[in-house]
């Protein structure tokens, strides 16, 4: 695991002073508390809005957060199975015009975490906009770039795909081929994704079907790897809404070719705000609103928690929902999903969880599992 605690210290300086521009307070241990800020004076996330492409896979700085989101099911050589994620998230840190350089309102940070059969490991990395050590661009070959220090993912063309990435953690690290079409799933209504009653929302896309190759280093040792991947596409000025805990998301890849995306945004009242979406083999898109879809925990699972306090490691426990039954009737989905490994908490600035789960039931199939807010 690797933290850079000179950047975590700026990092959370930089969310203190977003709050207190905001005129609001952070609750305590709480860092989602920053999602569900009013995102007063950044633009608004408005339904009819156009995605376009490229366009739309670049940054919006307007909005206050965004993020590229990649995860990987993968199977080695060796037989095994193995896990990747990769995620890069940038943040304003003011409604005003970025003024770039060394004065840029735009903070950045990356995630990247792989999952072994014996093993999981996570790093984290923060970085300032303006002096190019982090950022979404064309580049002068008109090619997309989003990178952080030597984290790149470098495409082929304007699109995300094809594309190679690479990246690691401190014993680990990977070079993944990423091929798939420039046909776009847009979530909820035409990339209008509603996350509470209240009005909260964002523009998301996804692209659920990755082929992947690629080598993991382990060590010494490199492991050639094939498998599927799912990226994630999100911008808001605020994602949560203010008696919203967190979110659980499953992203799947299922024995019939088809792909299935659920996610449930927790209320403190039980009323958990429930959408999706499943893409046939072919591409054909059903939105999943409340009423198609369940997603309901099975069992808890206790957890030892190495977490980051002050300039020092900790140990806490957690108690989280591992294991969760999803259902769509009209699909004749009926499906439970297991996480594969446990101990797969990233402690970072917004800690969570997140790793790949095995699929049982009407379909089997593999996929990524997201808890956060716990």
């Amino acid at each position: 695991m690797i933290i850079k605690f000179e950047w975590h210290h700026w990092l959370l300086v930089s969310l203190a002073l977003l709050s207190f521009g905001t005129g609001e307070r952070v609750r305590a241990q709480d860092p989602y508390q920053l999602l569900r800020q009013s995102g007063e004076g950044f633009a608004q996330v408005e339904p009819g809005r156009t995605l376009i492409f490229p366009e739309d896979h670049y940054p919006h700085e307007r909005f206050k957060i965004e993020w590229w989101y990649l995860t990987a099911n993968l199977r080695g050589r060796d037989g095994r199975d193995y896990g990747v994620h990769w995620t890069l998230f940038r943040q304003a840190m003011n409604a005003a015009p970025n003024p770039g350089g060394w004065q840029s309102n735009q903070t950045w940070m990356a995630h990247t975490a792989v999952s072994t059969p014996l093993s999981f490991e996570f790093s984290q990395r923060f970085a300032r906009g303006g002096i190019g050590q982090a950022g979404v661009v064309t580049t002068e070959q008109n090619t997309f770039e989003a990178w952080m220090d030597d984290w790149l993912w470098q495409s082929d063309s304007s699109a995300p795909f094809p594309a190679e990435l690479t990246a690691g953690t401190e014993n680990q690290r990977f070079k993944l081929r990423l091929n798939a079409s420039d046909n776009w799933v847009l979530q909820g209504k035409n990339g209008f994704s509603r996350k509470s009653d209240l009005g909260q929302a964002s523009y998301y896309y996804s692209q659920p079907f990755i082929d992947i190759t690629g080598t993991i280093w382990l060590g010494g040792e490199s492991i050639e790897v094939t498998g599927q991947g799912w990226l994630d596409r999100e911008w808001s000025s605020q994602p949560l809404a203010d008696n919203q805990d967190g979110w659980d998301w499953v992203s799947l890849h299922l024995s019939d070719g088809s792909a299935l995306m659920v996610y449930q945004l927790r209320h403190d009242s039980g009323d958990h705000y429930i959408s999706g979406s499943w893409v046939s083999e072919s591409g054909a898109v059903t939105v999943l609103e409340a009423g198609d879809v369940t997603m309901t925990p099975l069992s808890d699972t206790p957890l030892s928690i190495q977490s980051v306090g002050g300039n020092r490691l900790g140990l806490s426990s957690k108690v989280i929902p591992l294991e969760w039954r999803v259902r769509v009737p009209k699909l004749n989905i009926d499906i439970s999903v297991t996480a594969n490994r446990p101990e797969s908490w990233l402690a970072t600035a917004f800690p969570y969880w997140e790793g790949p789960v095995a699929v049982e039931g009407s379909h089997e199939g593999v996929g990524y599992l997201e808890l956060t807010g716990y």
